[in-house]
């Protein structure tokens, strides 16, 4: 008790968040989703399963990271203070408690209510006899035939397991158990199987989980041996690659990730999910196997590994009982949707910005589409992050480099989970003529941006995308982003300069309207941070108001503290991780945080500045952190034009009067949810409703 007590007291007297603690508490929030009983049954799912893969991820990024020091004897400390193995107890057992939280509501709350919604997930012993027998002939006909028992004894070496698939261990004696005694053999379940069979019945459907068909004819697949146990468990793996990017850069690249993609598969086991009541035998040689403790081993007492719901959530039956995105609007500036025909001509009449998902993406995809086929254009440049599976944008960028135009693509490939796709999409462009380089040394390339050469008449003129978010067009239906469309000469300069840099070997002169990571944008922002806190001294106005996704460098929250203590007003709204501490006496008293979690995802940075009523508001790819500052390439540009700084100011405004998604942060580090005492502002309904006059009355200070 008394350790516990002083690991509590080292978190409290920091003045810095954990990193770690903050994103379990992003998932708590997300888990709230999934108790809200104005949603339906479906939509509570979907949120039970994106909490369940922001786990998945969450140990096999954050923890494996913590793992990496561990492991190799690295000494780290938290920004709770805590060093590596007492903030290990700490992260592990805050895990535990999201853990059985999920399954808390999974069993007591969302199940109760499966047959109310016409489905069930049933178990076998609840299936009639010629249900059972249809599910025994599925097991016969496709199931068997896809198994393969791994053994693992004194002959033959223990076997590669896969990461999060769900895996039978099987403990078997043989008759003549003198000689042989106890083994354990493995039976994966292979993942490109459906993970529920489905059964129709006269009022509901039913869902029968894969596992349970499998655990009722194991025993076909083990003769003339006795089994004592069967259960069922899952393993997630280190999936960070942190030292190794740092350790081996001399290496050819592409090899380098495509090796790296293979050690995801069996890197270091840093969860181990197993059914109660499991073999003892068989957990003490899985732990000792893989170096784990009990803080390590977390009991799934219903359905394991939610991201299966997905298959319900997504069923055909049910797509009604979902509320549908209504349909996007036009953007600000654009009279009808013929305005997409021609964006070359729509851009000279001024600039656009897109607001995600209310507006859509279209207006890109159309303009690069266009940009292939037209003879006047003479090249496209672009960063690419991520792309949609089957997407628009490279088949344009093919079509663009087959008509003879200069093609430059930036291609990060070690995009966290798309390496493969983004490895296949940027070698059909190489092998088309584009010029692809595959990131930047070191640096991951983050920043969103693209550049359009086109002959007009006697005189070139550029068009530009800068954006938040990426040219994927299937995520822009669901993630919040913001892109300005512009034809505007000095964004087109520098946006000029910023390819000439990163594509050739040249150093850039000072940007007008961008900034850019990682040459200076901690800089510029510490800058126009102690500007507005030079002004509140003065006393004159000042005020700050940032959206991003996290906000963890160091740096950058003192700068926001003392600000605070200055007496700037300072308006954060964060989605996920926040290591700063608001409301803090003495530190942080003028800080407020809230964080946006609901129906879309919240991924627009949009950055204010009041200075002394002049503001200057600032959109990009970049969060505040140490990984954005130091080892990416991003950017963040100048909103120029008066219409378009005010459609952002509009877009700050309504995340700080939403009272249906928000979550407002408390000193301690926990969220509580904001109050609608009076009329509901739910904002991922008002933009899609938005007004020119509402657009010029917004005001932040």
């Amino acid at each position: 008790m008394l350790l516990r007590e002083r690991v509590n007291s080292a978190i409290e007297q920091s003045d810095y968040i954990s990193r770690d603690l903050s994103w379990l508490k992003f998932n708590w929030r997300v888990l709230d989703q999934a108790k809200n009983t104005d949603r339906s049954i479906f939509e509570r799912l979907k949120f039970l399963a994106i909490t369940a893969s922001n786990l998945d991820e969450f140990f096999m990024i954050r923890v494996g990271s913590l793992y990496n020091y561990l492991d190799y004897g690295k000494e780290r400390v938290d920004y709770s203070g805590l060093r590596e193995t007492p903030f290990r107890r700490t992260l592990l057992g805050t895990a535990h408690q999201f853990y059985k939280e999920q399954y808390d509501e999974f069993k007591v709350h969302l199940q109760p209510l499966f047959k109310l919604n016409n489905f069930h997930i049933a178990p076998l012993d609840e299936l009639n006899e010629e249900e059972r027998a249809d599910a025994v002939a599925y097991f016969m006909r496709t199931i068997f035939p896809m198994l393969t028992p791994m053994v693992f004894d004194g002959y033959h070496t223990f076997p590669i397991l896969m990461n999060k698939l769900l895996i039978f261990g099987v403990v078997t004696r043989t008759h003549d158990d003198h000689k042989e005694g106890q083994r354990v053999s493995f039976v994966q379940i292979p993942q490109n199987l459906p993970r529920f069979y489905e059964l129709y019945r006269a009022d509901q459907l039913v869902f029968v989980p894969i596992e349970e068909i499998i655990r009722s004819e194991i025993h076909k697949l083990y003769r003339n041996v006795d089994i004592e146990s069967v259960n069922l468990f899952r393993i997630t793996r280190n999936g960070d690659f942190t030292l190794e990017e740092s350790d081996d850069i001399e290496a050819d690249f592409i090899d380098e990730i495509k090796q790296k993609l293979k050690t995801r598969r069996t890197g270091r086991v840093v969860r181990l999910e197993v059914e109660p009541g499991a073999s003892y035998w068989m957990m003490k040689t899985l732990k000792g196997r893989w170096e784990l403790d009990d803080d390590n081993v977390f009991v799934a007492d219903r359905l394991m590994d939610f991201t299966g719901l997905w298959q319900i959530v997504n069923h055909k039956e049910f797509r009604d009982r979902i509320p549908p995105i209504p349909p996007p609007v036009l953007p600000i500036g654009l009279a009808e949707k013929k305005d997409y025909d021609n964006m070359f001509l729509t851009l000279k009449k001024g600039d656009l910005l897109l607001h995600h998902p209310y507006n859509s993406m279209e207006p890109v995809v159309h303009m690069l589409e266009q940009a292939a086929e037209d003879p006047d254009v003479l090249a496209i440049k672009i960063t690419i992050y991520r792309l949609a599976k089957k997407s628009r944008i490279t088949e344009a960028l093919l079509k663009a480099a087959e008509n003879g135009k200069h093609v430059s693509v930036l291609f990060e490939v070690k995009a966290r989970f798309d390496e493969e796709n983004n490895i296949r999409e940027a070698q059909r462009l190489q092998k088309a003529g584009c010029f692809v380089i595959y990131g930047i040394s070191r640096y991951k390339t983050h920043t969103k941006l693209l550049l359009i050469v086109r002959k007009d008449g006697d005189k070139v003129t550029r068009y530009v995308h800068l954006s938040s978010g990426n040219y994927n067009e299937d995520t822009s239906r669901f993630y919040t982003d913001i892109g300005l469309l512009t034809t505007n000469e000095v964004y087109a300069q520098d946006i000029s300069e910023f390819f000439n840099v990163i594509t050739g070997h040249s150093l850039p002169n000072n940007y007008r309207n961008l900034i850019t990571a990682p040459r200076d944008m901690r800089n510029q922002l510490v800058e126009l941070i102690q500007n507005e806190a030079a002004n509140a001294r003065a006393g004159k106005p000042s005020g700050i108001v940032i959206k991003i996704n996290s906000l963890e460098d160091k740096t950058t929250i003192d700068e926001l503290y003392k600000a605070s203590q200055a007496g700037v007003p300072v308006k954060l709204i964060v989605r996920g991780i926040c290591c700063l501490r608001p409301g803090r006496a003495g530190l942080s008293e003028n800080v407020s945080v809230r964080s946006i979690v609901g129906d879309f995802l919240e991924h627009t940075r949009i950055y204010y500045f009041h200075n002394g009523g002049d503001p200057k508001v600032y959109g990009g790819s970049a969060d505040v952190m140490v990984r954005s500052f130091e080892r990416r390439i991003e950017s963040l540009f100048l909103l120029m034009a008066t219409p378009i700084k005010q459609q952002s100011i509009l877009i700050l405004d309504y995340n700080l009067r939403d009272n249906v998604n928000s979550y407002l942060m408390q000193e301690n580090g926990d969220y509580y949810k904001c109050e609608t005492d009076g009329a509901r502002f739910n904002i991922h309904q008002e933009f899609f409703k938005i007004t020119n006059q509402q657009i010029d009355e917004a005001r932040l200070f």
